[in-house]
């Protein structure tokens, strides 16, 4: 059987990276998100393509490049055991009876020059982020691609149904071919989310009604985060919710183990 394990990236298994990404840049991140980015929201912008139409802005006046992402890929704060996490899961669901192969995946509002660059990233069978184009000085230009709430549901269907890998870029609507139940890759119900914030909700109700895993993390240093995170508890949005601590014998190690254990004994009755 597959199993997938499906992050978000920032505050999920980073600090945020943007707002460290713009502080590297000397620009200031709360008065950005505060007070730039918010002016178009303001004005019905969608808050995904704001963030990323203000920091092209931004780049006329202080130059964002492909390349200054890419180096800063390598300066961004994991969560706790976030970088042995991966090997440990793998070493588990090879001590299974049966055969169990793990697969990751990210799927993120953030950007995905500094996801795809991180030294984490070789772990994950696929990434899907928002992007820039470039120009021919390499500086951010236009949005290439936007993620942003439901577009994240997207890709929990390309995951299920194998459409993933270099193969399968560059062809937007095969997400949208027909396939019987049977020849999903991976269902819903072997699918585990783990996210932080509102853009991760589509992903987190479409695995709770399929009867996946839904695992709300939060930073118990931010105040606001922690709050957020409570109401996806009281709202019935996640199946556990924890501080993102992915060490082992950690409250959200532990769930991530306990969540694989289900669905491997289910897999092991539907197969007897």
């Amino acid at each position: 059987m597959k199993i997938a394990l499906i992050f978000d990236f920032d505050e999920t298994l980073v600090d945020e990276s943007t707002s460290a990404f713009l502080n590297s840049k000397g620009i200031e991140p709360n008065h950005f998100w505060g007070e730039t980015v918010q002016s178009l929201i303001d004005n019905d912008w969608d808050p995904v393509p704001a963030y990323m139409f203000k920091m092209i802005e931004a780049s006329l006046k202080q130059s964002i490049t492909k390349s200054d992402f890419i180096d800063f890929s390598q300066k961004v704060v994991y969560k706790k055991g976030v970088e042995a996490l991966f090997e440990q899961i793998k070493t588990f669901a090879s001590s299974q009876k049966q055969m169990v192969e793990v697969e990751f995946y990210i799927i993120s509002s953030g950007i995905g020059e500094i996801i795809r660059h991180t030294t984490i990233a070789p772990h994950f069978t696929d990434i899907w982020a928002s992007d820039f184009a470039y120009d021919h000085l390499g500086q951010i230009a236009f949005p290439k691609k936007v993620l942003s709430f439901t577009d994240k549901t997207r890709y929990l269907f390309q995951i299920s149904k194998g459409m993933v890998g270099p193969q399968n870029r560059s062809q937007p609507y095969i997400v949208n071919e027909k396939y019987d139940s049977n020849d999903y890759v991976i269902p819903f119900k072997n699918m585990i989310y783990i996210g932080d914030g509102l853009t991760d909700v589509p992903c987190f109700s479409l695995l709770k009604k399929s009867g996946g895993t839904a695992i709300g993390v939060y930073d118990i240093q931010n105040g606001g985060n922690t709050q957020k995170a409570w109401r996806f508890v009281k709202e019935n949005r996640v199946s556990n919710l924890h501080t993102a601590n992915y060490t082992v014998g950690s409250d959200l190690y532990n769930s991530i183990i306990m969540a694989m254990s289900s669905m491997i004994e289910q897999d092991l009755r539907s197969s007897i």
